[in-house]
């Protein structure tokens, strides 16, 4: 296939579905000694919500019925296992988390007769497997005996104990099974993927922290993508090609990521600006300075490549109010020409955001945690979600609402609703959601050892129920304190203005009505570049 070809099948699929951002620490590298990882998921028009299977038995013959993760189509139906564990959102209850990144790759090896596409596999695995190497397993042999339906997937998989990254493509229409490699990630170690292929040249003979199909190098060399030396092949190479957008669009989301978290990250510039090939590759993981902390990685997911060549708040594209945002699509043309807007982590159409805590020294119970927050990471705060919880709270319920249909109960829709408010006027509105938002992030994670400690007191099932009802009280907090925050934005800022306010009341006349509202216009910067490009039509004259 040519590389222009490859290129826009990778772009469309990738962008036009779940183009989505992981980020990973290993447990030597987190500040508490806990196992995290991140997902973003962003996907224009998708309605955000927390995926809950219930733990059950099943008898034989009980068939478990597949929907297409991205369009709900039903797909068919497997045999259930006997037993499944129980499953919120990206975690089950055995402190299990699995997320992911579509990196597209060949279109000749999607094979749309498979049964199993990339979201049913993530929740049917976490349903059948305690540990991210019993998860490998089932994922692939789930692909081997359905087939897969999908494109090209970079797959986290996590336990308190350790991670690996698989990465996987088809094999064409009508060849059941994938073709992977897995790597473990050091304990002591961080790294992510963005809708990249990321492993490239991989230990042949360290089935301790590598695992991969035994015919991902022949079947390459039987479709002509790889005719070197088996030492040499790389996967990445061979089933999605690195081009432009695969540096600059994806692989540049991890490199700030790496960029907060250790220095000399200037070198890879280059590279993840887009330059031809041959510039210094950004490495699969790196080492940080200093430990990872939990707040660290919500920032990180919040990141729009601030104090890098990539800053996204001071061309005109961020328009008069500063916004690190930009309207998609990624790619568009002026006269003739392509142009393209920088793709950060943080983004607009995120749906919703998982950061996983797995935690060794707590029963499983306890230490599979899961922060969630439904929308763009920057705009809202994460609550807690634990893997041991037996129902789902209804702000993050899918029966809630839907993509179609709004409602003030539902923490997708409340959170979309406040964030849309600011966009337009972000740098005058976000410091007050970024004070709301920190303010709650603080008061949940200082809560948190108390809860578990109260938690460990109890019996597993008195705990489980505590836990449970904790994860429900705190989004009916997170909700209260949104509700509150939209309605405080709306009466604010009203009209394009600000009603001032002293001591934390609004300014009145001794009457009680309002006084003359702040009319703050627009932003210095932007008030020149009005002048610079109109000249004199909008002159006053001196008298």
């Amino acid at each position: 296939m040519k590389r222009t070809t490859l290129f826009l099948f990778s772009w469309l699929v990738a962008f036009a579905g779940m183009a989505c951002t992981n980020l990973i620490v290993g447990k030597k590298a987190s500040a508490d000694g806990s196992v995290m990882i991140t997902y973003s998921s962003d996907d224009y028009g998708s309605y955000g919500y927390l995926h809950f299977y219930p733990a059950g038995q099943h008898k034989p013959g009980e068939m478990r019925a597949l929907y297409d993760y991205e369009t709900n189509n039903y797909l068919g139906q497997i045999p259930e296992a006997p037993y499944t564990y129980g499953v919120i959102g990206q975690i089950n209850d055995h402190q299990l988390s699995i997320m992911e990144t579509t990196f597209g790759g060949r279109e000749e090896l999607v094979d749309s007769t498979g049964l199993f596409d990339y979201g049913s596999l993530m929740y049917v695995t976490l349903q059948r497997a305690k540990t991210a190497r019993e998860a490998i397993d089932v994922w692939v042999k789930l692909c081997e005996t359905y087939g897969y339906r999908s494109e090209g997937e970079s797959i986290t998989l996590a336990d308190p104990n350790e991670v690996w990254v698989l990465e996987f493509v088809g094999k064409g229409p009508g060849r059941k099974g994938i073709v992977w490699v897995a790597r473990r990630l050091p304990d002591d170690c961080i790294t992510g993927h963005a809708n990249q292929a990321r492993i490239t040249t991989f230990p042949l003979k360290d089935k301790d922290n590598c695992l991969y199909a035994k015919d991902v190098i022949k079947f390459a060399r039987e479709k002509g993508y790889f005719s070197g030396k088996d030492a040499e092949f790389s996967f990445r190479d061979a089933y999605a090609p690195n081009d432009f957008s695969g540096r600059r669009i994806c692989d540049a989301r991890v490199w700030s990521f790496f960029n907060r978290h250790a220095g000399g990250m200037e070198r890879y510039l280059p590279y993840i600006l887009g330059k031809e090939d041959g510039t210094e590759e950004l490495p699969w993981c790196i080492r940080p300075e200093k430990p990872v902390t939990l707040n660290d990685l919500k920032q990180a997911m919040r990141d729009h490549f601030e104090g890098t060549p990539l800053e996204m708040a001071s061309d005109l594209g961020a328009g008069p109010y500063e916004a690190p945002y930009r309207p998609t699509p990624l790619f568009f043309e002026v006269d003739g020409k392509k142009y393209f807007n920088e793709r950060p982590i943080s983004t607009q159409q995120t749906a919703v955001t998982y950061l996983a805590q797995l935690r060794s020294w707590l029963p499983d119970y306890i230490g599979g945690l899961l922060w969630v927050g439904f929308d763009d990471a920057n705009m809202v705060p994460f609550t807690p979600v634990y893997g041991c919880s037996t129902l789902c709270p209804e702000p993050y319920a899918e029966q809630t609402a839907g993509p179609f249909d709004f409602s003030v109960k539902s923490a997708y829709w409340l959170q979309n609703a406040l964030s849309n408010f600011v966009y337009p006027r972000y740098c005058q509105l976000f410091p007050e959601v970024m004070q709301a938002r920190d303010t709650l992030d603080r008061e949940l994670e200082a809560l948190q050892a108390q809860v578990e400690k109260e938690a460990a007191a109890l019996s597993q099932a008195e705990a489980v129920r505590y836990l449970t009802g904790y994860t429900a009280r705190t989004s009916g907090l997170m909700m209260d304190r949104w509700r509150t925050l939209f309605e405080r934005l709306i009466v604010k800022y009203n009209d394009m203005a600000e009603k001032p306010e002293a001591d934390g009341r609004y300014k009145r006349t001794a009457g009680g009505e309002h006084v003359p509202v702040i009319r703050p216009g627009y932003p210095e910067r932007y008030r020149r570049a009005i002048v610079e490009t109109t000249g004199e039509r909008y002159l006053a004259p001196e008298k």
